[in-house]
């Protein structure tokens, strides 16, 4: 049977059409013909940004001798990750379990049920570093196939039973935590950061936007101690080296642990997160750098990452012109030819980034700042306005000069929940921020999600050039939610609140489990040798964390206690392990601090025709108000409208506000100082 993948529309799988390999995607014809020829399938999990599936790829995949092996022996299937997290989460579990450790390329081989019986990561063409040759592996499961199927298909199915016991929990009544047990979980975090670089652990660093995010909320929830290691973290990352000086936006984790060399790939999912949390931590701090870097990488998105419809793409490759990190990298010639007719710049460039003929990476440099702006700028004896000023001319000028090197690759799929953090910081940065440009983003991003990926009670996963692949996954339905509610907040449209409400009852209706819980797939999912039902954050937030959140905000602006004891039984279930290991479950412990805050909401009618006071806005969004839950309409609302707007009358026929905290409701607001004085009362 040739290579399949030439139909397909995920670039990851693109890649590998041109293989000797005759690689099938996952379905059900290829399933079944794993049946009925009684061979094993070689499962390949990747995705288009991986350096180390681009290496195996040229090893093994269009290696003849090797290809002939798998077209033989085995039905090879190709799976692309970021389409696919379901697949990913049961055979990496698998992998773990059976090497102690996982990653991509992850090569696992399944009976013709799917069931995992040996797997790695990356195999190498020739035996290296401990590691067998792909061939070695190869053949001896071939030979162990012919000799012992029975005892392999027997090991198969117990390491399944063993995994999916191991991604079921039980439903869990009893009191959500409170501010003292979230302060317990944020010393945890505390004790054990890296407190010369910031972050945690050595080597690889990953950013972990989640667990900074849930530091900031503990500052605002007065731990003395939070605020320091979330700061300490985020200005070293945007030193550079991690951060890309030059272009904006964050690379996927640093290879050392002063977050100079990174792993040179870029992530939607880490761009969109990390924007929010410089967000956060500016509106916190009032520290203008972080609000720069917020904007930096907002603005990278918008320039190589948008996809002209609206959406995002979802990577960006770590090589170009066969070499890892080739783009980003400096000699002192690049720099002199980019800026030679500004020396002053130039002198500036080479100066604050310490550019040296022997560099800091394989005799290039990686642009990374000596010091903090301030210290520059004290240092040059320059004011940080003008400072800032010249690092941006002379950062466009190397923007311009890089423009012309070999482009990393782009993943132009557009993903569903990746797009929605995406849509979620660009809706908050338009109303902290007061960027009507983000906001138009915003909206765009919202109309091209709601129009391309919801169809007919049923949204989709993927998007590719017209073309949708693949049911949406929980995370998918409530990252979406929760951005529409966020998005909602910044525009008070009525389209965005109907949206939400829609698409929470088709997650109740496709994805929810007898206990209250939400599985990975849709119910009429076949292809998995299992539904997942996933706890813990990764990169991206748990899709039932994400349902958590999603629930306990419509439920807020609802009035709804069906959908209040969905968010509270999902956040009990979890809250033990999220208190014990803080870490791994630092997006469940934001929900639990937005439940334990006594909500905030805020109903502003309008009569018709008439536009909300510039001062509104001005006033309600000065600060961080992670709690607060904002709906608008003219009056009277229409319906669907948050229950938070209705029966609640105008006075003297001008703009009118109501303010609640909990369950106590404050008279109605009509002037500046009015709500200037309540807010400070909350």
């Amino acid at each position: 049977m040739p290579n399949q993948l030439i139909n397909e529309t995920s670039p990851y799988l693109l890649q590998h059409a041109e293989n000797p390999v005759n690689w099938l995607p996952w379905n059900d014809a290829a399933l079944e013909t794993a049946k009925t020829q009684n061979k094993p399938i070689f499962l390949s999990i990747g995705y288009a940004a991986c350096h180390w599936c681009h290496v195996m790829a040229h090893e093994s995949f269009e290696d003849p001798k090797i290809a002939e092996l798998l077209n033989t022996h085995f039905i090879p299937i190709k799976v692309d990750r970021e389409e696919r997290p379901d697949l990913d989460s049961i055979y990496m579990s698998a992998v773990v379990a059976m090497t102690g450790q996982g990653g991509w390329p992850m090569s696992v081989f399944l009976t013709p049920d799917g069931e995992p019986f040996y797997g790695g990561t990356y195999f190498p063409p020739a035996p290296r570093h401990g590691l067998p040759s792909f061939r070695e592996v190869l053949r001896s499961i071939t030979e162990a196939w012919k000799s012992n199927q029975s005892q392999l298909e027997n090991s198969a199915k117990t390491l399944k039973d063993h995994i999916q016991q191991n991604q079921t929990w039980t439903a869990s009544a009893g009191p959500l935590a409170e501010n003292a047990k979230l302060h317990e979980a944020a010393d945890i975090i505390i004790n054990s950061v890296d407190r010369q670089n910031g972050g945690w652990g050595s080597a690889p660093k990953f950013p972990a936007p989640m667990t900074l995010d849930f530091l900031l909320l503990q500052h605002l929830n007065g731990h003395p101690h939070a605020l320091s290691p979330a700061t300490l973290t985020l200005n070293q990352m945007q030193k550079g080296g991690i951060y890309d000086l030059v272009g904006g936006g964050f690379h996927r984790y640093a290879t050392d642990s002063a977050w100079l060399i990174p792993h040179f790939e870029k992530m939607l999912y880490d761009n969109a997160q990390l924007a929010a949390a410089y967000l956060h931590a500016h509106l916190i701090t009032g520290d203008l750098s972080f609000r720069r870097t917020c904007e930096e990488t907002l603005d990278f998105l918008i320039r190589e990452m948008r996809h002209p419809g609206g959406g995002f793409f979802s990577s960006l490759d770590a090589d170009s012109d066969g070499q890892e990190g080739k783009f980003y990298l400096w000699l002192p010639a690049e720099i002199h030819a980019a800026l030679s007719q500004h020396p002053r710049l130039e002198d500036l460039i080479l100066d604050i980034y310490t550019i040296t003929p022997s560099g800091n990476f394989e005799g290039q440099t990686i642009l990374r700042r000596s010091a903090e702006l301030n210290e520059l700028a004290q240092r040059r004896q320059t004011p940080l306005p003008v400072l800032l000023s010249q690092l941006d001319a002379a950062h466009t000028m190397l923007r311009e000069f890089r423009s012309r090197r070999v482009h990393p690759g782009t993943d132009d799929k557009i993903l569903t929940a990746w797009n929605a953090l995406t849509l979620r910081a660009f809706a908050e940065a338009a109303r902290y921020l007061h960027r009507q440009d983000y906001l138009d983003i915003a909206e765009q991003n919202a109309e091209f999600l709601l129009a391309e990926l919801h169809s007919a009670g049923r949204l989709k996963r993927s998007w590719r050039e017209g073309q949708t692949r693949q049911d949406a996954f929980l995370e998918d339905y409530a990252a979406l939610i929760v951005a529409l509610l966020s998005l909602y907040q910044s525009s008070p449209r009525q389209k965005w609140y109907q949206a939400a409400l829609e698409l929470a009852q088709e997650m109740i209706d496709g994805y929810q489990s007898p206990d209250g819980s939400f599985y990975t797939t849709r119910h009429d999912q076949q292809d998995v040798i299992f539904r997942p039902l996933e706890i813990q954050d990764n990169v991206t937030p748990s899709g039932n964390a994400l349902a958590a959140q999603a629930f306990a905000m419509l439920a807020s602006y609802a009035n709804r206690t069906d959908w209040q004891r969905i968010a509270e039984n999902l956040l009990a279930s979890a809250q033990a392990y999220s208190l014990q290991y803080p870490a791994s479950f630092s997006y469940w412990l934001q929900v639990l601090d937005f439940t334990a805050r006594t909500g905030d909401q805020l109903a502003l009618l309008l009569p018709e025709n008439v536009d909300p006071p510039a001062w509104i806005p001005e006033i309600l969004w000065a600060k961080y108000r992670p709690a607060l839950l904002f709906a608008q309409s003219t009056f009277p609302p229409t319906q669907p409208s948050p229950a938070l707007l209705q029966f609640r009358p105008l006075e003297h026929d001008l703009p009118t506000l109501y303010l609640c905290h909990g369950t106590t409701c404050l008279p109605a607001i009509t002037t500046q100082d009015a709500l200037q004085e309540h807010l400070r009362k909350i």
